[in-house]
């Protein structure tokens, strides 16, 4: 279960203040994959990251009772002049992973080769995107987020990364931010809106696509 409390979220700009989530509560069941809509701005990426613990809130609280990933492919927690491996290393065990077998699995996966033992500043950001992707497939996680799902590489290395995700998808759910209502029907369960600051919640896609659509006609 991921439960939001009273959450209150907003940027501050020289002209004006941004509200993305206006003391917002609510629960996401662990046993459903949710899918998020939302115009362009209106805050789902800020609220993945909310979720997921990358970014906080201004005011209230966010409860995990399950293990949560970071946003799938996210690659704002390397640090730039530690290796690959060392940022491998690092993270698995902050999640109590062992470390020496994730580097393997991340070595092998993102098809780095000697730039594994690079410091990443010297990456691409495809090669910090293949970085992130296999770093976020070598740990297992209850849930998953997932912001907009993008090709990376190419087409034997994506279909690399669908397969590797198909199959943690097996014992987890997701929660997706996608632009495509065809996404969001194939990957979930529950459909949410997000619309100046508040966040409709339905107990089907169908209903929150409806939603979407007549917002935005």
């Amino acid at each position: 279960m991921i439960q939001l409390s009273d959450v209150f979220k907003f940027y501050k700009t020289e002209r004006h203040s941004k509200i993305i989530l206006d003391h917002v509560s609510m629960v996401f069941d662990s046993s459903y994959s949710y899918g998020l809509l939302g115009v362009n701005g209106a805050g789902k990426s800020t609220t993945l990251k909310i979720i997921a613990g990358t970014e906080l809130p201004n005011s209230g609280k966010v409860r995990r009772t399950v293990r949560v990933s970071w946003p799938l492919g996210f690659s704002g927690g390397f640090h730039s002049a530690m290796t690959g491996r060392e940022n491998v290393h690092f993270v698995a065990r902050i999640y109590g992973a062992d470390p020496r077998k994730a580097a393997m699995f991340v070595e092998e996966f993102s098809e780095l080769g000697d730039y594994f033992d690079a410091p990443v500043k010297t990456y691409s950001s495809g090669m910090g995107a293949r970085l992130a992707f296999g770093m976020s497939m070598a740990i297992e996680f209850e849930v998953y987020l997932i912001d907009e799902i993008t090709g990376v590489g190419d087409m034997s290395f994506q279909k690399r990364c669908q397969e590797a995700f198909d199959q943690r998808r097996k014992n987890a759910s997701v929660i997706l931010v996608s632009h495509s209502m065809q996404t969001i029907a194939d990957y979930c369960d529950r459909g949410g809106v997000l619309v100046e600051g508040r966040l409709f919640m339905f107990d089907t896609v169908g209903k929150a696509i409806e939603m979407y659509n007549r917002v935005n006609r």
